[in-house]
């Protein structure tokens, strides 16, 4: 089932993420048409995956440590759901993979103090500076909103200002496997 909503501003928040699938309209290009794009739960498109494994292990597998695919595709199957927490969410168009979002209960080893988390944003290469990552951010946002949660946290190593244009705010710095970054976080309104 999808919601009606079309979402058509880079930076704004959806009202409802009824059945999560959100129809996204997306600047569009010549080598790929990204009209019909939408965003569903993991749990729906199993098939995506194999891809995202790849994309994730090569961004982030040498940091965490990962030595095979294998490690993050079993990662990935722990987020197929819908009604507990992990749940990661695709944004896809034509049947070609976009991007990623997931809503976590922790995400930062030595911060579990903090919870719920937005984790593993990421959109391919060829597919960024279209508003996808906005629109996934805001998918996770709505979902955690629906849930009653009242404020997020997210982790980042180097996107935030990007963060900082979608309403998040420097919550505090911190080391990740030797690396600086810094935790933001965002108050919900309530639903």
């Amino acid at each position: 089932m999808c919601c009606s909503i079309q979402h058509t501003c880079r930076f704004c928040l959806v009202t409802s993420v009824s059945d999560c699938k959100l129809k996204l309209t997306v600047q569009l290009s010549a080598k790929h048409d990204m009209r019909g794009a939408r965003i569903s739960y993991l749990i729906e498109h199993p098939e995506y995956i194999p891809q995202l494994a790849q994309w994730l292990f090569e961004q982030w597998g040498s940091i965490l440590g990962e030595k095979t695919l294998e490690t993050r595709i079993k990662k990935l199957n722990a987020h197929m759901n819908r009604d507990q927490l992990p749940i990661a969410w695709v944004a896809h168009a034509n049947g070609q993979l976009l991007g990623t979002a997931a809503l976590r209960i922790h995400d930062l080893e030595g911060r579990e103090d903090l919870t719920p988390w937005l984790g593993g944003v990421f959109v391919g290469s060829e597919f960024r500076r279209r508003g996808i990552g906005a629109a996934l951010c805001a998918t996770v946002e709505e979902a955690a909103r629906t849930r009653g949660i009242q404020a997020l946290y997210l982790f980042t190593l180097d996107k935030q200002a990007w963060y900082l244009r979608l309403g998040w705010t420097e919550f505090a710095p911190c080391v990740w496997h030797e690396r600086s970054g810094h935790i933001m976080s965002k108050r919900l309104q309530s639903a």
